[in-house]
């Protein structure tokens, strides 16, 4: 052994980390700026040159990265809503309030070991939940969040939406077929017949809106609804929104219609050999449709993210931070420290024998809390797509709220009269809400 190969062993994990990275690092750096050098401009051309190119690809990892955060989110809800319901305290160790427990339930479900039974199909089982997972993520694509802020205005943007939630069935098949499980098999079957029961009648019942709003662009159609109130689609197909809110709810496989992963008949359905990352982008994927069901339930019913009501005091504030020149930076390095200071005095006041350190760390973040506060206010007064999108976000987690009281007060049905329902009176009373559309909008028209 060389005397280099004996200090190598001697040094710590820590030290090769270092000798070894930051030597990377330098030439990793050195190689992007002469890259930049080289190819930059080309590269701004090109990007020039295709901008709604360049817009796809923005939009679409915007999409992408909001949704682990949602289902997070509904996650906690589901959690708190229904502790709440039960006289429970719920989540209340893990971040504020426990509302980082659903993160460790995300990463745990992660980390667990990826198993694939003997006997499955190895390629069909992986793909399945990807399938599934994707279906829900390419449908947020044509959901307007705001106003100018959606991935793509498509003519036809009700129409993919329901192509793309169509696939969802495809990847339960898949997972159910290829898990080589009885169980498993049938909450594939069980999820291919259900959703294709309750896609008619979905289907059915945003016919009168596409006939009012005179567009199959969800963006339209929420522009459609523009003005007052009183312009929603809610008071004009009330029938229509109860038919589309109930099937739905079946779409999505959420509770009373949880039919494909009934655990107390055939223990988690199509998902009963998953486990880990693939049962993962199951589980995400369950939660990222209850908000895009809600999402387009809101967009299609209740004005999307049009206001309710003018503001009874119109407010004007214009700030140009770029004009402040230096001042913008002698800003942003005085306040922080003075902010810091005068909220973290209270904390300190409040208990003398508590360290500085601590009562300047809890000001800092109490100076944190504030500064967001005061931007996103400042957003909301200053830019029509932060207002939209502050309605928009508010009405859709009131339905995301409603599917989680759903689940912590309804029964699950049983599957005929799952079935039963879906022919014997949705259908029938979607056709009905259609005709009745048409003849008024001809006679109206006459």
């Amino acid at each position: 052994m060389t005397a280099m190969t004996r200090a190598w062993s001697r040094v710590s994990i820590v030290g090769k980390a270092i000798l070894i990275g930051v030597p990377a690092l330098i030439v990793v750096s050195i190689a992007a700026v002469v890259g930049l050098v080289i190819l930059g401009p080309a590269a701004l051309d090109f990007l020039a040159a295709n901008l709604p190119l360049v817009r796809f690809v923005v939009a679409v990892t915007a999409i992408l990265l909001m949704t682990v955060p949602s289902a997070f989110l509904i996650i906690y809800m589901e959690m708190k809503v229904i502790a709440l319901m039960n006289l429970r305290i719920g989540p209340d160790r893990v971040g504020p309030y426990g509302s980082l427990l659903s993160v460790i339930h995300g990463l745990k479900v992660l980390m667990k070991e990826d198993f694939t039974p003997t006997g499955a199909d190895p390629i069909v089982f992986t793909w399945a939940p990807v399938v599934v997972y994707m279906a829900a993520v390419f449908s947020l694509l044509v959901i307007p969040f705001a106003p100018g802020l959606f991935g793509q205005d498509l003519n036809v943007g009700l129409l993919y939406f329901f192509a793309m939630g169509g696939l969802t069935v495809v990847g339960l098949l898949m997972g159910g077929w290829s898990s080589f499980n009885k169980y498993s098999l049938l909450g594939g079957l069980r999820s291919a017949a259900q959703v294709v029961s309750y896609e008619i009648p979905l289907t059915l019942s945003v016919v009168g809106v596409i006939l009012l709003a005179g567009t199959m662009s969800v963006n339209g159609i929420v522009l459609a609804q523009s003005g007052s109130v009183l312009d929603w689609f809610i008071f004009k197909q009330p029938l229509a929104a109860l038919i589309f809110f109930i099937a739905a709810t079946a779409e999505a496989n959420r509770t009373p219609f949880d039919l494909t992963e009934a655990d107390s008949e055939i223990v988690a359905g199509f998902a009963t050999e998953y486990s880990g990352m693939r049962f993962g982008f199951f589980f995400f994927a369950e939660y990222v449709n209850v908000f895009i069901v809600s999402a387009i339930f809101v967009s299609l019913f209740f004005g999307g993210w049009t206001s309710p009501f003018d503001w009874p005091f119109p407010v004007a504030l214009a700030l140009d931070p770029g004009s402040l020149g230096i001042g913008l930076l002698l800003l942003l390095a005085v306040v922080p420290v003075v902010g810091t200071l005068v909220l973290g005095a209270p904390f300190w006041l409040a208990r003398p024998d508590r360290p500085t350190w601590e009562a300047l760390v809890l000001g800092f973040i109490a100076f944190n809390l504030v500064a967001v506060a005061v931007i996103l206010g400042w957003a909301f007064i200053s830019f029509d797509w932060a207002i939209g999108l502050a309605w928009f976000m508010l009405k859709t987690y009131l339905f995301v709220f409603t599917f989680v009281w759903m689940r912590g007060t309804l029964p699950r049905v049983r599957i005929d009269q799952l079935m039963g329902f879906a022919w014997k009176w949705l259908l029938p009373a979607a056709l009905l809400n259609l005709f009745v559309t048409a003849a008024a909008i001809v006679v109206v028209a006459r």
